[in-house]
């Protein structure tokens, strides 16, 4: 049976609850992807949720949870999990090799705007980490993602593949943070992160994943009709996107605010609607010289004398 032909025995759904308990109700083998934003247990101040923990405490439960999404997973089927540093290095490796789940990537997401700190350096990154249940069986639709090199955006060179090119997996927001531009070897993915003032932004939760970040993933890891479930809805960002492409969706959520909210967001969503933000490549920047310089004959450099 084909994953577009897949009816699942309960899709397009929002659980309200605690996720293990909405994750019990699945069968197992029936998730096609998965992708997880926990919380982060650094005291962030949700609604019910109590993210201060003990350390032992939360990779217990992390563990718990993190088992449940791998069993409901199809024989090939992928699991995105996003985590901040606190604990990305103990949650990849119950997810590796306490829960036998494969890494193909380990993605770190660059930012700016993030959490401003006073005595160390501040935050601007997560890290996404990439699993799939079978190493060798899994959707990787390559098609879906490519993005235009640097031969084909800055140089319009005939040898470019057209394409495209993969992302590489270091994923820079904001282009203009990186003083010397982009060059040819490296084409990096272009998504704005979903700030205060963004119209993209729900308004009601803290912890918002841009669309177009989202939407790489679920076009590149599932096919049309493929069932997404999100354990942590939160704002419900990935089951709009899984609306949005044209994929069914499970979420958990405990907060029944959120959760009302979320159902309210989804309401307004079709099938077939553009995802919020840009997913358009920017050029490289390029410096400007200065004028009284471009005057000046540039001196030529002697090749440096062999040793």
């Amino acid at each position: 049976m084909t994953t577009s032909s897949y009816k699942p025995p309960r899709a397009n759904y929002l659980y309200k609850g605690d996720c293990l308990a909405g994750l019990a109700e699945l069968p197992d083998g029936v998730v096609d992807l998965a992708f997880a934003d926990p919380p982060f247990n650094i005291g962030y101040e949700y609604d019910i949720y109590e993210d201060r923990k003990s350390a032992q405490e939360y990779l217990d439960w992390s563990k718990r949870w993190i088992t449940e999404v791998a069993r409901v997973l199809k024989p090939d089927g992928t699991f995105w999990l996003a985590i901040g540093d606190e604990y990305a290095a103990e949650l990849k490796v119950i997810a590796h090799r306490e829960v036998g789940l494969h890494l193909r990537s380990w993605v770190v997401w660059y930012y700016t705007f993030g959490v401003n700190c006073k005595r160390k350096f501040s935050r601007s990154h997560a890290h996404m980490f990439y699993f799939v249940k079978d190493s060798a069986q899994f959707t990787f639709r390559d098609q879906e993602i490519r993005v235009p090199s640097a031969r084909q955006l800055v140089y319009a060179d005939k040898r470019a593949n057209p394409m495209g090119r993969l992302p590489d997996d270091t994923w820079i927001l904001r282009p203009q943070d990186v003083p010397d531009g982009f060059t040819a070897e490296e084409d990096t993915w272009h998504v704005p992160r979903v700030c205060g003032t963004f119209k993209e932004r729900a308004g009601w939760h803290g912890c918002q994943m841009p669309e177009q970040v989202l939407g790489r993933i679920i076009r590149c890891c599932s096919e049309p009709g493929a069932l997404v479930l999100d354990p942590f809805a939160g704002s419900g960002t990935t089951l709009v996107v899984a609306r949005k492409l044209g994929r069914h969706y499970i979420g958990c959520e405990l907060s029944e605010e959120y959760a009302a909210r979320v159902e309210s967001r989804l309401a307004a969503i079709e099938p077939g609607q553009p995802l919020d933000g840009s997913d358009a490549p920017l050029a490289p920047i390029r410096r400007q010289r200065d004028p009284a310089s471009a005057a000046k004959p540039r001196a030529r450099k002697s090749k440096p004398a062999e040793k």
